[in-house]
C-alpha cells in the first residue's frame, strides 16, 4: 500500500503560497491538504473556492479539500468547478442537518467526478461512518480537535486507524486510502503508518522544518 504525504497549506505562508506550494511539490508530496474553514463549524476562517481556483494552475498533484463547514453540500460545487480532487466533508456537521445528509453529499461530491471522502473528529467513533465506506474514496480521521495547526496528536486515534482498516478490508476495499490529518510528526509517523493509515497530514511537521524535503521522506519511510 502506497505511502502518501500530503502538506497542508493551513501552515504555509499565505502571503507566499505559490512558494509553499512550489515546496511541497519539489519535495516530493503526493497531495496538497487545504483547510477549508468557515468560521462556524470551527473558529477560524480561511479560504474558500477562490482560493482553490487560483492555486489549481500552480501544481499537478491532487488538490485535497477538507471542508471544516457547516452545510458542506452547499459548497461542492464551487470546489468542484474549482479543481478540487478531493473534497472530504464532517460526519459531525452532516449528522446536524439529518441523517441522510453526509450520504447524500458524498453521492454529489462523487456526481462531480470528485473523489469523496468522511471524516470524524477524535471524539467520534468511526463506527459511525461505516455505513458510508461503500462510497468513500478515503477516510479522514482527526487526530486533534479541528480548526487550529500545530496541535499536539491524540494518540487514542491509533485504534479507530486500526478499526477503519479492518473495516476496509471486511467490505473488500483493502487498499483504501485512511487519512490520518493533525499532530503527524517524524516521531509519531510509523506508528501511524503502522496503524493502517497510507496518507498523513503534514502541517507544521513540513512547514516548519528546516529541512522539509528531509522531513518528507522520514515521514513516508
Amino acid at each position: 500500500m502506497q505511502i502518501k504525504i500530503a502538506p497542508s497549506i493551513l501552515s504555509a505562508d499565505f502571503s507566499a503560497m505559490a512558494e509553499g506550494i512550489k515546496l511541497a511539490e519539489t519535495s516530493g508530496a503526493d497531495l496538497i491538504h487545504c483547510d477549508v474553514m468557515d468560521g462556524s463549524f470551527v473558529e477560524p476562517i480561511t479560504f474558500g473556492g477562490q482560493m482553490i481556483k487560483n492555486i489549481r494552475p500552480l501544481t499537478k498533484l491532487p488538490l485535497d479539500c477538507h471542508l471544516m463547514v457547516e452545510h458542506p453540500k452547499t459548497q461542492v460545487k464551487f470546489f468542484a468547478d474549482a479543481g478540487a480532487d478531493f473534497i472530504t466533508v464532517h460526519f459531525k456537521a452532516c449528522n446536524k442537518i439529518s441523517p441522510t445528509y453526509l450520504k447524500e453529499t458524498l453521492e454529489l461530491i462523487k456526481s462531480c467526478n470528485v473523489g469523496c471522502g468522511a471524516v470524524v473528529n477524535p471524539d467520534v467513533p468511526v463506527e459511525n461512518i461505516y455505513d458510508v465506506f461503500p462510497i468513500c474514496d478515503m477516510v479522514v480521521l482527526m487526530s486533534v480537535y479541528p480548526g487550529y495547526g500545530g496541535q499536539k496528536f491524540i494518540p487514542e486515534v491509533l485504534e479507530k486507524v486500526v478499526k477503519a482498516r479492518a473495516y476496509a478490508k471486511k467490505i473488500g476495499r483493502p487498499d483504501m486510502d485512511i487519512e490520518i490529518d493533525g499532530g503527524v510528526t517524524e516521531a509519531n509517523a510509523a506508528a501511524i503508518r503502522e496503524a493502517g493509515a497510507n496518507i498523513l497530514v503534514a502541517g507544521s511537521a513540513f512547514y516548519r522544518s528546516p529541512d522539509p524535503v528531509k522531513t518528507l521522506a522520514a515521514l513516508k519511510k
